[in-house]
């Protein structure tokens, strides 16, 4: 058994997860396929957004928000034209981007991640110096990169904050975009991407860091901005959604969260990024973080945590306030006082948040 399919490791690659649901989606597709394509566009829509399969099988949706993000990120891979997920941090870039990739080419570990010290030898290729030096520059010496073997294959090639890579590295992705070849200069010789390859490529401009993508660059990509999502609700299904997921892979020996506790962590965060109360009364100083989706799934994991392995297993405001106060509070000074302000003109004077108001302010 490969250590992707292997029972106990802490996260399943989408094509393994989701396996069952790919192979009945595979079954149910009798429509045409662009070159290499695991699956038609119309399947790999169903993937994304969920829906009833004639044969009843009910497949989950992945992505829950505006469906036509997704029917555009899906046309624009069968094109010529690279995609670029675009958006504030904790929008599922990767998570829609390694879907993508599990449903389309059926591997989503064609993975590059953007680093400040990513270098061009990770999206070109390097070498095996032992056998450079001991044979010169050959085929057998040659180390192909993610996006190397993705020209090979025929296959989706994912690259990652792509904003933190620097410039001049950024830029050798021009020639693999628009020619379709990377030319191996030590060997006089070149790859040509098979049919079917293509690159999504994710990024945000919030974070520091940042190294702004150049004019020829963007012009070989389709950007598809993803937005917080839209209302409560949503952020609500979603949190609820990946907390369940990522439980149960994590083995937390805890019940699942009243969806209650669910809303109350949404709401925070919703109304801290937005800097006003969701009646729209109290306008509020906003934290210097984010308070995305993600950060909301990660405290009430932790509070699942703290509830299994610390309390009677039923997660509860004081499992929740060490998370909480961690995610609001990333300026030791600035957001301190907006995370005070707001539990003290808010959370305190909210009805049915009076077991938060403690427990946060014990942790203060």
């Amino acid at each position: 058994m490969s250590q992707s399919q292997a029972p106990n490791v802490v996260r399943h690659h989408a094509e393994h997860e989701y396996a069952e649901e790919l192979a009945e989606l595979a079954k149910a597709d009798d429509r045409p396929r662009p070159p290499s394509w695991k699956l038609s566009p119309w399947a790999v829509r169903t993937y994304m957004l969920g829906g009833k399969l004639p044969s009843g099988f009910e497949v989950r949706a992945k992505y829950i928000g505006n469906a036509k993000l997704i029917e555009v990120s899906v046309t624009t891979l069968a094109t010529d034209r690279a995609l670029l997920l675009l958006g504030v941090p904790g929008t599922a870039k990767s998570w829609v981007s390694e879907h993508l990739a599990a449903a389309i080419s059926g591997d989503s570990t064609l993975l590059v991640q953007g680093t400040a010290g990513t270098d061009e030898q990770a999206l070109r290729y390097g070498w095996n110096y032992a056998r450079l030096l001991a044979e010169g520059p050959s085929p057998a010496a040659l180390v192909p990169s993610p996006m190397m073997r993705a020209m090979q294959e025929g296959k989706l090639a994912r690259v990652e904050e792509l904003t933190r890579i620097p410039s001049e590295v950024q830029d050798s992705l021009i020639t693999l975009l628009s020619e379709s070849t990377l030319p191996i200069f030590e060997l006089s010789s070149e790859v040509q991407a098979r049919r079917g390859f293509n690159v999504i490529a994710t990024a945000n401009n919030r974070d520091r860091g940042v190294n702004e993508l150049s004019s020829a660059l963007m012009r070989r990509f389709n950007t598809v901005v993803l937005p917080v999502p839209e209302t409560l609700e949503e952020e609500v299904e979603i949190v609820r959604r990946r907390v369940a997921d990522l439980g149960r892979a994590l083995a937390l020996p805890a019940e699942p969260p009243a969806l209650e506790e669910i809303r109350r962590v949404v709401t925070l965060f919703r109304e801290l990024r937005s800097g006003v109360t969701a009646d729209g009364r109290t306008k509020l100083k906003s934290p210097t973080g984010s308070l995305s989706t993600a950060e909301a799934i990660s405290v009430l994991n932790n509070g699942l945590a703290m509830a299994g392995y610390f309390g009677d297993g039923v997660l509860r405001a004081s499992d929740l306030a060490a998370g909480l106060t961690g995610a609001v509070v990333k300026d030791p000074v600035q957001d301190r006082v907006v995370w005070q302000e707001y539990l003290q003109t808010v959370v305190k004077e909210r009805d049915g948040w009076k077991d938060l108001y403690r427990s946060c302010k014990d942790v203060l």
